[in-house]
């Protein structure tokens, strides 16, 4: 079993509201800045990004890696975030 960050857990744990894409596990400053130059300034709008591409953790990882310059492992734990945090609230 893979361990979470307290990131992570803090992130599927409760509800998503209005938070910074930077809340989300993998993406820390330097990637939180490319994604705002880009257009993704709120966890929402990669949520959004997640759910357009039907909650496809492979699809989703390498969209991520190729937006914002994510690493495998950066891209990965934002996906699998976002995956769990899809099946506790909707």
């Amino acid at each position: 079993m893979s361990t979470t960050s307290q990131k992570h857990r803090n992130f599927v744990g409760e509800p998503m509201g209005d938070k910074p894409v930077t809340a989300l596990s993998g993406i820390g400053e330097v990637l939180g800045r490319s994604l705002e130059h880009k257009g993704f300034d709120k966890a929402y709008v990669v949520l959004g990004q997640f759910l357009l591409l039907k909650k496809d953790v492979e699809l989703f990882t390498e969209w991520l890696k190729d937006v914002s310059g994510a690493n495998v492992r950066q891209a990965g734990s934002c996906a699998q975030c976002l995956k769990e945090w899809c099946d506790a609230f909707l």
